[in-house]
């Protein structure tokens, strides 16, 4: 069963309808012991980090979600949920991510003909083709919603990149820990795909291990 993490600022409800059509198991949680019972873990969200860290802080959930990627089972941050695994934002001076991984999220900067927040179709230059991105080829399209984006300090966890502006970290994957800047439950067919491998390795969770 993977865990969708409801901490009332998620789209859960596109999220668990995509996981749905796979045929895949799911369980919307709030408590942390539901949390931790789960095979595979889902981090989405939408709306503002600092708001998002005060209702995980809330629901008591930063030490499970901290515990849950120490576990070795699959995780994986959508949107917000990707950008509150990292340490801070510019988004909220002051407030710490879950700092899984080190760095900041910064605000997309300002540019001729660039329109913030950046809604759209963008294209992926994949780095890493195991996880999520297995048997997904070329550089392929998803949607992505955000005024704020990852320069990861450890480029070594990229996973894929996109153009808008700046160089965009999109997706990161290290050990069992994933996240995506963009929203694979509403990036069609590829999207699809991605959510599929995530399955896969929930259910051979030594997958999810390869580094």
């Amino acid at each position: 069963m993977i865990a969708i993490i409801d901490y009332g600022a998620g789209n859960l409800r596109s999220v668990e309808k995509a996981f749905d059509f796979l045929g895949c198991s799911t369980k919307i949680v709030q408590k942390a012991e539901d949390l931790l019972r789960a095979d595979g873990a889902v981090l989405p969200g939408v709306g503002a980090f600092g708001d998002a860290v005060e209702c995980l802080e809330k629901a008591g959930l930063m030490d499970a979600i901290r515990e849950f990627a120490a576990s070795g089972k699959p995780f994986l941050g959508i949107c917000l949920g990707f950008q509150l695994l990292f340490e801070e934002s510019e988004e909220s001076p002051g407030k710490r991510g879950l700092g899984i991984f080190k760095g900041k999220i910064c605000r997309i900067p300002a540019g001729e003909g660039l329109k913030i927040p950046h809604m759209g179709w963008n294209s992926l230059k994949i780095k890493d083709s195991s996880g999520l991105y297995g048997a997904i080829t070329g550089e392929p399209y998803v949607y992505f919603v955000h005024s704020y984006y990852l320069h990861a300090q450890d480029p070594r966890i990229v996973s894929a990149q996109t153009e808008y502006g700046v160089t965009i970290d999109a997706s990161v994957r290290q050990g069992n820990i994933h996240g995506v800047q963009f929203h694979p439950e509403k990036s069609g067919r590829v999207g699809l795909k991605m959510l599929e491998n995530f399955v896969s390795l929930v259910e051979a969770p030594e997958r999810g291990m390869d580094r």
